[in-house]
């Protein structure tokens, strides 16, 4: 994962923020709401499962990802530089 200072810094937030999108919703088709359990399931579970996909998502990109964050980075950063 790159490591951006100065004006990058937002690039890269950006591009980190977007896989963690992208991820959240993954797990969201895969229905990994990580509900199972004895407290699992129910008005409560559904109403707040995005929350915990989101925070597993952010995990997952703080953590190296899958490489889409700086594939975007590299893409947006050439966009910038000309």
């Amino acid at each position: 994962m790159p490591v951006a200072t100065g004006p990058d810094t937002d690039l890269l937030q950006a591009a980190r923020k977007l896989e963690a999108t992208f991820l959240s919703e993954m797990l969201k088709s895969m229905q990994f709401d990580g509900a199972a359990g004895p407290f699992g399931s129910g008005p409560g579970s559904d109403q707040f499962s995005s929350f915990l996909r989101d925070a597993q998502a952010e995990k997952m990109v703080a953590a190296g990802g899958i490489g889409i964050a700086e594939s975007l980075f590299n893409a947006m950063k050439a966009r910038t530089d000309d």
